[in-house]
């Protein structure tokens, strides 16, 4: 039996992610993410993506977030009926996602149908999917728990353990039946992706779990040369920011990914305020997907750890709601957040400042100094959260320049991806020996460069960074 991996997305870069792992039998299909970054490449990449539906048997999703789920619609839109395999909270959480992702490229079409017109123009730009589309892949969905294996072809047997990354996040380990060859233990050969792989002792959700130990390990890298902050560190920083920005009446403005960022900012905030560590002022959540994805994660109790349980839900306390925390809804009440006098919080996406309510913000409070932006996770290149980071001293914000003076800091610690030392220990505590070799994807060159050493030096046999479109034979 030849067995051969390639990624279609996902390679050499952070977003995008797709997969392929084809038996001779079968294909199954790892993920059908989304590329993010600068708006018009990230349109044109995803505008390129083309998906062999009819040699497609199964597809896996290993979490919900843009960048792996963001294209399922495309699937059904292109003729595959099969099953979409997940845990119950991703497929709640990607169906919000992809419903939402619909509603913008239907108004974004109708914007610019509208524009060409008055220009005198034609236009005859379409939507990559619809809600249609949307609502035929959730109908496609078949949700399995951890631990629960599955057959999703008659060769390939399907497990997802927890990947600590978001809500439902998993890591997807297939043992693949064979006559022997190729597998250190003669009964089979067993592959398996990360997904993308969380930390330990991150709030709500339970930490990475260990799995069966793999002959083959597809592993992400996005923080593949980086070392995250210390978790208390962090919130000692957090507090000083939120504290010393109200005393000066100032504004803290935190660009967020609505799924899983959000929640775990809620979270944090909420104790400190508990423990009156920051004054009691004004949150706002100026999401709409992050108020609904904060409803899913109510309703998905079974995937919060012991500390979650303890701290708030033995108490029937709500961990995402309590006084000082507000949830918009209309662009009214949006507007309404711009003519608050005194301190604030405001949460906004999209989390690397290209779309979203997060740039009226930026736009009404980058000037003053008074104010801080708080960045809290990965800003891809060429993107206004990473020139932001980069703290240029002007930027560009619909159009308009805008000097940046207000104060910019960073708290590494809420990134969901584990770092380079958290990957290393997570892949060590494997049977090395029979562990053939480690596949870097999702992540850019420079950090699969630094991570490949990390791995060599560790003890890992083999490590290869995935090219695109490349195809590797397994066995």
């Amino acid at each position: 039996m030849s067995i051969r991996l390639y990624s279609k997305g996902g390679a050499g870069e952070v977003t995008g992610s797709r997969h392929y792992l084809e038996t001779g039998n079968s294909t199954i299909q790892i993920d059908c993410g989304a590329f993010q970054g600068r708006r018009k490449e990230a349109e044109e990449k995803n505008r390129s993506i083309t998906l062999d539906t009819a040699n497609i048997d199964a597809v896996v999703l290993t979490h919900a977030h843009f960048d792996h789920s963001g294209m399922l619609p495309l699937l059904p839109k292109g003729g595959y009926r099969g099953n979409i395999y997940a845990t119950p909270a991703s497929r709640d959480l990607a169906s919000l996602i992809m419903l939402d992702s619909a509603k913008i490229q239907a108004r974004d079409i109708e914007y610019l149908s509208k524009k060409a017109k008055r220009d005198g123009k034609e236009f005859d730009g379409t939507a990559l999917y619809d809600e249609k589309d949307a609502l035929q892949a959730v109908d496609q969905f078949v949700t399995i728990s951890y631990h629960r294996p599955i057959l999703i072809s008659p060769e390939v047997q399907l497990t997802l353990y927890d990947a600590g990354h978001i809500l439902g996040s998993s890591l997807a380990v297939m043992d693949i039946k064979t006559d022997g060859a190729g597998s250190t233990n003669g009964d089979g050969l067993r592959i398996a992706f990360s997904g993308d792989l969380g930390r330990k002792n991150k709030p709500i959700i339970r930490d990475p779990e260990p799995i069966p130990d793999p002959d083959y390990l597809v592993m992400e890298s996005t923080y593949g040369d980086r070392l995250h902050q210390d978790t208390d560190d962090a919130l000692k920083k957090l507090e000083e920011i939120v504290s010393s920005t109200a005393r000066k009446g100032g504004k803290v403005i935190i660009p967020a990914f609505a799924v899983e960022r959000t929640q775990e900012l809620i979270y944090h905030l909420h104790l400190l305020t508990d423990r009156g560590k920051i004054p009691e002022i004004p949150i706002f959540i100026d999401s709409p997907m992050a108020t609904n994805a904060t409803a899913i994660f109510r309703v998905h109790p079974e995937c919060y750890d012991k500390e979650t349980h303890e701290a708030f839900i033995q108490h029937h306390r709500n961990p995402f709601g309590f006084n000082n925390l507000h949830y918009t809804a209309s662009v009214a009440e949006s507007k309404e957040i711009n003519n608050l006098k005194g301190p604030a919080i405001i949460i906004s996406a999209d989390g690397m400042c290209e779309a979203g309510r997060i740039r009226h913000h930026l736009a009404n409070n980058i000037q003053d100094p008074d104010n801080c932006i708080l960045v809290v996770g990965y800003m891809a290149a060429h993107t206004l959260g990473r020139r932001i980071v980069e703290r240029q001293k002007q930027v560009k914000i619909f159009n308009e320049t805008y000097n940046l003076r207000a104060r910019v800091e960073k708290i590494n610690a809420f990134s969901a991806h584990a770092d380079y030392s958290e990957i290393r220990d997570y892949i060590t505590r494997m049977d090395l020996d029979r562990l053939k070799k480690v596949f870097l994807v999702h992540g850019e060159e420079q950090p699969q460069k630094h991570l490949k050493r990390v791995l060599l030096e560790a003890g890992v046999k083999a490590v290869e960074s995935i090219a695109y479109g490349e195809s590797y034979r397994l066995a």
